[in-house]
């Protein structure tokens, strides 16, 4: 079958399972998971890693300089909710660089660090949505019943197809530029597609 004619549905079941085949990823979900959020998942650099690793067959997996986990929570928000949030979690794996970010409040930052006015997030979906790249903008959670839900509020194609694209709901072109200069995209994965800005 061609790539291009792969299904979301088989997609999302090739991520589950390379998910599931990372001790390390499958670790950190169930200290997410031991927090009792009601919207979370573990997203960005930790799940595009993982799936470009695979693909370019890599045997030894990418040193992550964080896990990236998100949550979306109108009722108990402010920077020492995900300070605290945090600490619970470096506190069950001391060894990771953990950073928690509530959705329901980047608007808040925006405003703060970047003088910027824009709209509340509505759920963590829309969150994920806004992250700088397609490819970027997808989570993954551990359900009670051991399932592992898929969070791609554009898709998995990107990801799995090791294409790099802009997406400006949030981001400018300048940042996304800058983040695929410093990350060394294409010189960390070679087979990496990189659109321009």
């Amino acid at each position: 079958m061609h790539r291009n004619e792969i299904s979301r549905q088989e997609l999302e079941r090739r991520l589950v399972a390379m998910v599931r085949s990372s001790s390390h990823l499958m670790a950190a979900l169930l200290a997410v998971r031991s927090l009792g959020l009601d919207s979370w998942c573990i997203g960005a650099g930790a799940v595009r890693s993982l799936v470009w690793d695979a693909l370019h067959g890599f045997e030894t997996p990418s040193v992550l300089e964080d896990v990236d986990v998100v949550h979306f929570d109108r009722k108990t928000f402010g920077p020492e909710q995900d300070a605290h949030l945090e600490s619970r979690l470096r506190a069950l794996m001391p060894t990771v660089q953990w950073e928690v970010t509530n959705q329901a409040t980047v608007h808040q930052w925006f405003a703060s660090n970047l003088g910027q006015a824009v709209l509340p997030l509505g759920s963590l979906e829309e969150g994920v949505a806004t992250w700088p790249e397609f490819a970027t903008c997808v989570g993954v959670y551990l359900s009670d019943d051991e399932s592992i839900g898929v969070v791609a509020p554009h898709g998995l194609d990107d990801l799995f197809a090791l294409r790099v694209r802009h997406s400006p709901l949030r981001a400018s072109c300048a940042v996304y530029r800058q983040r695929v200069e410093s990350k060394r995209f294409g010189e960390r994965w070679p087979l990496l597609s990189i659109d321009a800005c």
